[in-house]
């Protein structure tokens, strides 16, 4: 039977985009606030540099797991992690993927380019420095010769590409910069992120352990993981108590994006201890922090949202 080639949207894990409009939005809605002021031109300008960022960094990491081989000898890939296996299935299309993320890159810095013409000259290194950086990411997250996720730091790149370095540059386009409300809101959404990586990890340590791809699951083993997880988790909810109760007077709706985390949180935890070197429990662990994840990101959004009426 032949199989259809998969599109553009399969190529790029489209429904992965959800992480990177959380910290745009977050920094957008932040910024706001702020400046009091709105630039749409801005909005959409930033919004098409992180996806173009985002989709080049999970085609680059597809490419790059399965000509490392990590990919093919994963037995535990799911939708939550282990890629998508295209190029397993259809090996005619490593050009067409190289060409997409590069293409995607391209379009992330035509999109840094206008903005150049939206924010204060002030701003430009903090841009440009963020583009490069998250170019820089995109792509020598798996490939050689950084290789980061394999040498220890593809946690901290994930941890800065998807907090720090999104929600700044999403500040940036509405013309702020370092602002005491942006720099506390910084880890937020890199924490949440984080938290989905360390679960996939487990689940993938196998395949990552024969093709030497040595995230922190690899090097400190499942259980020490499956705590970090849990700490990444609370660091979060801190990092949410801090900017909704202890900055800002006007922030307290944020605290709505933490109700999933009373609700789902506890079952999250229990399955990734308890079950940590056990992948298909694990499997279930990671589908629902991903249902946490985007619970509550939503949450997040509309709490920031609220932030600007009160």
């Amino acid at each position: 039977m032949v199989q259809n080639q998969p599109g553009v949207l399969q190529m790029i894990r489209a429904p992965f985009l959800s992480s990177i409009l959380s910290p745009l939005l977050a920094g957008t809605l932040l910024a706001v606030a702020v400046n009091q002021s709105f630039s749409l031109l801005g909005f959409v300008l930033v919004m098409v540099m992180g996806i173009g960022l985002h989709a080049a960094t999970n085609v680059y990491n597809d490419i790059y797991d399965t000509l490392q081989g990590t990919d093919r000898v994963n037995v535990h890939r799911n939708q939550f992690s282990g890629g998508s296996g295209i190029l397993i299935r259809f090996p005619e299309l490593q050009g067409k993927m190289f060409f997409l993320a590069r293409f995607s890159l391209v379009i992330a810095l035509l999109a840094t380019i206008g903005l150049m013409f939206v924010i204060d000259r002030a701003l430009w290194p903090f841009l440009w420095g963020l583009y490069l950086l998250s170019a820089f990411f995109s792509k020598y997250y798996t490939a050689a010769p950084f290789k980061l996720a394999s040498r220890g730091f593809g946690e901290v790149s994930v941890l800065f590409a998807f907090g720090p370095m999104a929600v700044l540059v999403a500040a940036v386009s509405q013309g702020v910069g370092l602002h005491p409300a942006v720099l506390v809101a910084m880890p937020i959404t890199g924490l949440s992120t984080l938290s989905i990586l360390l679960l996939g990890q487990l689940i993938d340590l196998p395949a990552d352990k024969e093709t030497g791809k040595l995230g922190v699951a690899a090097r400190a083993g499942t259980k020490a993981t499956a705590y970090l997880f849990v700490l990444v988790q609370f660091l979060l909810i801190s990092n949410v108590l801090v900017l909704g109760l202890g900055f800002m007077k006007s922030s307290w709706p944020v605290l709505i994006s933490l109700v999933p985390y009373a609700a789902m949180l506890p079952s999250i935890a229990h399955l990734a201890i308890q079950y940590h070197d056990n992948e298909d429990e694990l499997k279930k662990a990671a589908g629902k922090n991903v249902q946490l994840h985007l619970a509550f990101s939503i949450l997040l959004t509309i709490g920031l949202g609220f932030c600007l009426l009160t």
